[in-house]
């Protein structure tokens, strides 16, 4: 199955928006007071949080993949079946 060329734009258009969100989120929970302990342990919240963060990134890079792949095979020059 192939993709449009809208499609595929839109997944590549989410990765990518995925990366920039959570990579802010990221730094921001790393700054948070919420995310540390007294004894600079993490939080509940860090840990969470944090898992998240790594599950929107993996997930982000999946789907732009795929946005990719559909977007080049949608120009012609994929050469994927």
């Amino acid at each position: 199955m192939r993709l449009s060329r809208r499609v595929s734009l839109f997944l590549l258009a989410f990765g990518v928006w995925s990366w920039i969100i959570w990579i802010t989120f990221a730094r921001n929970l790393w700054g948070s007071d919420d995310a540390w302990n007294p004894d600079g342990s993490p939080t509940a919240y860090f840990v969470v949080h944090a898992l998240l963060a790594v599950t929107s990134f993996v997930l982000g890079t999946i789907i732009g993949v795929l946005g990719w792949r559909g977007w080049r095979a949608a120009r012609g020059g994929g050469g994927e079946s």
